[in-house]
Formats: C-alpha cells, structure tokens, sequence
C-alpha cells in the first residue's frame, strides 16, 4: 500500500471537557494513547499538531513530533493542512486524520483508511460500519452515511437517512445507511483544496465538515472497519468508560 503520514490534531479548549487531550487514561495522557495508536499504525511519519504549548511540552515530553499551528484555525483539517504545507509534503502524499479524541482507535484500521487511497478515483477516505440499532439510527448525535455501489459517500446526515415512506421498509432504510467514524484519509493536494473553499451551504445546515469535499465534487471512498473502533471521547461520561476498558484490558 501507499506510504502515509498521521496528524493528530489536538487542542485544549473542549465546551464539554476543557483540557481534554491532557486527561488520564489509567497512568497516560489521552494525547499518549492516541499516539501511540498512530505509530503502532506503521505511519512514516506521526505528527501532533496543536496551538497550545501545554500539548506541545507534553508531547515531546513523551517523544512525539509536534508542529505549533496557528491559533486562528475553525477546525483539525485546517490545522492538518498547515503541517502538510510547513513540512513540504508533496501533493500525493496521503495523510490520514486521527482525532485527538480516540484513544482506542485500532492501529489496523488507520491503515485500513490509508489504503482506501489506493484507488485512484478517491480523493478522500474513511470508514463506517454496518448495523445500526434503532436508537443509533434516530440518534442525532451518530452521523450516516449514504454509499453507491462502488462504496463512494453519496451524502452524510445527522438525520435518519434513507427516509422510510412506510412501515414496510423502515428495517432497509436502516440497513441501508453506516454509522460514520471520524477518522479521515487525504492526499495532499485534496486537503490543501478543501481548506481553501469556503464552508459550503450543506455544511454550515448539518455542521460536518466532509459535506464541503462532496459539494467540491471531491469522490470520498468509504470502507467498512476490520473491526469496530473503540468509543471516542467528548464527555466525562465518555472518559470514565474509556478508563473502564482500558483498566480491564479490553482494548
């Protein structure tokens, strides 16, 4: 497969956990345990992009690669694009986007997002995963993704898409649509065209950032994960079972 960096955004203010990349996770800052997922991925390069100097000190206290990124940036793309441009890479370098907030993110499935680039009709990538529960598929906060049938993004929501016109399809609209994980996959040039444009109009109604690539005509590969990822964390809550599955060994 392709050669590929990780860049993993990371910011200190959080509404919902202020701080959060500096949070314990049984003896280790969140922002160690993402890293560590990025270089046991076998990325050439693992890179922790932040604006805060309390992120810095504590990534290189642990011997990551930091790059202190402009304050002014509305969100980790752009912040990821900055990296790309200081570092020099090259337009079809693939990049792949690990959040700052998944701690427990598989090493296999950053792989997996980076080798969904090997196709040349892609210009993006990420992953979703089939088999959502009714309380998922109505869960406003759990975003869908519609596929054709070459596994190409037709449209993301935060709403229960397909809309099911009666009771009789209501199990195929579910089946029909994937529960997205926000994990992404570039290549230098797309990421460096995304950043550019505006916010598009689809993007400012449902607040996801990759409704602007499709609306730019950008093609986004999805690929169904090898396995399931691991929660993600946005909340004390959220923190508190990531402590729990770690401690016990489950991930």
């Amino acid at each position: 497969m392709t050669e590929f960096a990780v860049v993993i955004p990371s910011r200190y203010a959080s509404e919902r956990l202020p701080g959060k990349p500096l949070r314990d996770i049984a003896g280790k800052t969140m922002l160690q345990r993402v890293w560590e997922r990025g270089i046991a991925s076998a990325a050439s390069e693992v890179v922790i992009a932040t604006d805060d100097e309390r992120i810095a000190a504590t990534a290189r206290g642990f011997g990551a690669s930091v790059c202190l990124t402009d304050t002014g940036h509305q969100s980790g793309t752009d912040r990821i694009a900055e990296v790309a441009a200081a570092l020099g890479w090259p337009d079809d370098r693939v990049v792949v986007n690990l959040q700052g907030d998944e701690p427990l993110m598989p090493p296999g499935l950053i792989r997996q997002c980076a080798a969904l680039l090997d196709d040349a009709g892609a210009g993006m990538a990420t992953l979703a995963s089939a088999g959502m529960s009714e309380e998922e598929f109505r869960n406003p906060n759990v975003v869908r993704v519609l596929v054709d049938q070459d596994d190409f993004a037709l449209y993301f929501s935060r709403a229960p898409i397909p809309y099911s016109r009666s009771r009789d399809t209501d199990g195929l609209a579910r089946a029909s649509a994937l529960r997205h994980h926000g994990i992404y996959g570039y290549r230098c040039d797309v990421l460096q065209r995304l950043v550019a444009a505006p916010p598009s109009v689809l993007e400012r109604c449902e607040k996801l950032e990759q409704l602007r690539a499709l609306e730019l005509g950008i093609r986004i590969k999805v690929g169904r994960p090898a396995e399931r990822p691991g929660p993600g964390v946005d909340t004390e809550a959220d923190l508190a079972a990531v402590v729990r599955l770690v401690e016990q060994g489950r991930k």
